[in-house]
């Protein structure tokens, strides 16, 4: 091999993965972007900062990965740096790794790397140069004839992420943030080699948990490019950003059999974080509008879903053409039951992933039977008891900055905050409502560390906090509710 050789890192599955013709490889990236674009129409207003795509061959996962990178087009001429990060499945290493070449290859080109934006993390103590984990890797090689179609002239940073927390993945990928000339690519596929239907269901919990942003919820055989993902969901909140999930599928659904699949999903992160205030007005109207409207509908969606499960009929299926716009909408809501005035059960969702109306049903079953700090909800207790519901529905969340715990409690609003604290792989949610409670803002945050359990006095440059507002539609009566739905 000669030394100019060395320089280029060759295509590795290049006629296994995707076509190794030129033109054969062409015509199919056009052809998926094509069905993409046929199945997927609409796109957001803006192109997303960062993505996440799958690595499989082309037939199994590109329509999949299409329906992402057919969101770049608006920017193919911005762009002008990759940052690609996906997981090692040929020789295992800790960290992060880089290669010591200076372009990959494909059958389309030569693609180079960018030397300038390697040189700003190539010191980081994860950071490492490690060819053999890259020499016949395809988590990174299978998205690069996707970006020669889809961009104009690139360069790319290629990151092996091995066994490396959420924070060191964060760490570079905030040092290469850079602006719109930047674009961040996380490589991944899903569950591994499940039946088509527990497949469905573990990919189903992959998606909320990147939709809702939450590092905490993604176990170890939900996704092999985890740890990648896990750091950019960490950048994500604290940036404030927001999560689309543009396709999710697995290799039953495409061109395998149904016994044993490979999940593929597609995401776009979005760099639209409101200011503190922005927004806060207009929210706070539109939702309350909304709850004036829609709230008893909303409280009889609760109570059949409630329902439903007590006689054993299942989740409640909801049937979104029969609902109104505003509740077909993606909100995120708290529900809240209390018996004889006192606590009874409250989940939630803190990301608004999928239509208001179905966040109300599923979090008010949650309410009633899943919350650990109390048995599940019976029968008699509806019969007996005075039970009231209490929803709530949040406003997107806005990152708070702040030099030391003085400084953070100094910025909250009391009776109007709700806050979101995380640190050391833990959190914390407290809603409003909790002001009636703790009416002080140091016994607030000091309550809050203890629920994310964290010590009393606890405090970190790592802590992180994001705060949102609420408005919220009570039962005056349930049983009204609850009546609605028995049988005469």
């Amino acid at each position: 091999m000669s030394a100019t050789d060395s320089l280029v890192r060759p295509p590795a599955v290049a006629g296994m993965f995707y076509p190794s013709n030129p033109k054969e490889l062409d015509a199919t990236v056009q052809y998926y972007l094509a069905e993409a674009a046929n199945k997927f129409p609409e796109q957001p207003s803006h192109a997303p900062k960062a993505i996440i795509a799958p690595h499989a061959g082309y037939v199994y996962s590109g329509l999949t990965a299409s329906s992402v990178y057919n969101q770049l087009w608006p920017v193919k001429d911005k762009i002008k740096r990759v940052v690609m990060m996906g997981p090692c499945h040929r020789v295992a290493v800790r960290g992060l790794a880089l290669p010591s070449t200076q372009s990959f290859a494909t059958p389309l080109g030569e693609v180079a790397l960018d030397m300038d934006a390697i040189a700003r993390i190539v010191n980081l103590p994860q950071v490492s140069i490690f060819d053999d984990t890259h020499k016949q890797d395809h988590a990174l090689e299978v998205h690069l004839p996707f970006l020669q179609k889809v961009l104009s002239a690139f360069k790319i940073v290629p990151i092996i992420v091995g066994q490396a927390s959420p924070d060191e993945v964060a760490q570079v990928l905030k040092t290469l943030w850079g602006g719109e000339e930047t674009l961040i690519l996380v490589s991944s596929d899903l569950s591994h080699y499940k039946t088509y239907d527990d497949a469905r269901k573990i990919d189903d919990q992959t998606r909320l948990a990147i939709e809702q942003l939450d590092p905490l919820a993604l176990g170890d055989d939900q996704a092999c490019g985890r740890h990648s993902i896990k750091g950019l969901m960490v950048l994500a909140r604290e940036k404030g950003m927001t999560v689309q999930t543009t396709d999710i599928r697995n290799s039953g659904d495409t061109a395998g059999a149904k016994d044993r699949v490979v999940g593929y999903g597609a995401w776009a992160f979005y760099d639209d974080a409101p200011s503190v205030n922005e927004g806060e007005d207009d929210f706070g109207a539109a939702t309350q509008a909304l709850l004036d409207q829609y709230g008893e509908a909303l409280l009889n969606v609760g109570a059949r879903a409630i329902l439903n499960t007590l006689k054993n009929q299942g989740p409640l299926r909801i049937d979104l053409s029969s609902f109104p716009k505003e509740l077909r909408t993606n909100g995120a809501c708290f529900v809240t039951l209390n018996k004889d005035g006192k606590l009874r059960g409250c989940i939630g969702s803190i990301q608004a992933h999928r239509p208001l109306v179905s966040d109300v049903a599923e979090n008010s079953c949650k309410a009633a039977f899943q919350d650990t700090r109390f048995p599940k909800l019976t029968s008699d207790e509806l019969d007996q008891s005075d039970i009231t519901m209490h929803i709530s529905v949040l406003s997107p969340q806005v990152p708070m900055t702040f030099t030391d715990e003085a400084d953070l409690v100094s910025q909250i609003r009391p009776n109007v905050d709700g806050l979101i604290l995380q640190a050391k792989g833990k959190r914390g949610v407290f809603l409003p409502a909790v002001w009636e409670t703790l009416p002080e803002p140091q016994q607030f945050i000091t309550h809050l560390k203890r629920k994310a359990g964290l010590p009393l006095d606890y405090w970190s440059d790592t802590l992180q906090v994001w705060r949102y507002v609420t408005k919220s539609v009570h039962s005056e009566d349930f049983a009204e509710h609850l009546n609605l739905w028995r049988p005469n």
